[in-house]
């Protein structure tokens, strides 16, 4: 008689869920997702439930920290490819997978089966976790591998971090109507769901979100936010005093942690311009913070990073080598303020 595969229930706490998840368990925001580590992997089914995004939603899945590679999961049960079959017995695995979208991302997570043989282990994460907060800009709107092409993961798995992004294409920062988005970010942050929770039939509401799921907390912030915001004719005074109570917000949570905050690198445009946006406000969002006495805020001054050989030309957003661009440019800056990628990640294989 063969024996029995492994069946991990929803609830595991083996599993190392990480960005934004509902009490179903159901996935909001592009990139959450959960990692496993696994000894004696060959196989893995994802069993989803019927809150998953019909007809699909992009998942991508990396094992043992190689590139992702995108399965099309839908309700069900879905066979994942792991490239595991002839691996030796006794070896350790890391499989990780996360949603890609920047809409149309929600999975609904039934249970995992694994091959018989298997046996979960304890993740442990890395001491490095960034919390990324924006717009499309950050979520890797267009982009065809969505936000796993995006300049914030790409900085995470760099620094060989733990990365949460949460990112709406479309909303400002301003609490208000915005291209689809019912709220703003300053509103949406402190929720599980994304405003994609307007639009579902069987989720029409928020919940709050309870920052000590942050396991690890996050220990850098990086903030790029206010393209929507001057779209919507938000004055500089306007967008100074919703930006300054959002820090102040977020210092509640993240008391001591490093924020860095972007200036807008602008809109490129064929002629060789590129048409900015809140010139010198972000500086003086961060003088405000540290005339408070934060002394742990940083402007990222992105002038420049940004070009039209960068970006779409339909919609001038960074296409995927712009993103890595910008991911370069920024972890060049985080190595000359101080912080070195890791050298290992937190569970090694």
């Amino acid at each position: 008689m063969a024996a029995a595969a492994l069946v991990i229930k929803n609830n595991d706490p083996r599993i190392y869920f990480h960005g934004r998840w509902d009490a179903n368990p159901g996935t909001w925001w592009a990139g959450s997702g959960f990692k496993l580590h696994v000894l004696n992997a060959k196989s893995l089914t994802l069993n989803l439930g019927n809150r998953t995004t019909a007809p699909f939603a992009a998942v991508g899945v990396s094992v043992n920290y190689a590139p992702f590679l995108t399965v099309n999961a839908s309700a069900g049960a879905n066979e994942i490819p792991l490239g595991l079959e002839k691996a030796k017995l006794g070896q350790r695995s890391v499989i990780r997978v996360n949603v890609e979208g920047w809409q149309n991302n929600r999975i609904h997570l039934d249970n995992i089966v694994l091959n018989s043989g298997a046996v979960l282990l304890p993740y442990k994460p890395s001491k490095l976790s960034f919390q990324f907060i924006g717009d499309s800009l950050s979520a890797g709107q267009f982009l065809p591998l969505g936000v796993n092409q995006a300049w914030p993961f790409l900085v995470g798995e760099q620094f060989k971090a733990e990365h949460t992004i949460t990112a709406q294409p479309g909303a400002t920062l301003t609490d208000m109507v915005s291209y689809g988005n019912a709220h703003g970010v300053s509103f949406q942050f402190f929720k599980t769901e994304d405003t994609g929770y307007f639009w579902a039939s069987d989720h029409n509401y928020t919940t709050p979100w309870n920052f000590a799921r942050n396991k690890p907390t996050p220990t850098h912030i990086v903030i790029h936010i206010g393209a929507n915001d001057a779209s919507q004719g938000v004055t500089d005074a306007g967008f100074v005093e919703v930006y300054s109570k959002f820090l102040a917000r977020l210092r509640t949570i993240y008391r001591r942690q490093p924020i860095f905050v972007f200036t807008p690198w602008g809109w490129p445009n064929a002629d060789g311009n590129v048409y900015g946006y809140y010139t010198g406000v972000h500086a003086d969002i961060v003088n405000k913070r540290k005339a408070l006495g934060d002394r742990n805020i940083f402007l990222v001054d992105t002038t420049g990073w940004v070009t039209f050989a960068d970006v779409f030309p339909d919609n001038v957003h960074p296409d995927g080598p712009g993103h890595a661009k910008i991911a370069k440019l920024f972890q060049a800056w985080l190595e000359n303020w101080g912080l070195k990628p890791l050298k290992t990640w937190g569970t090694t294989v």
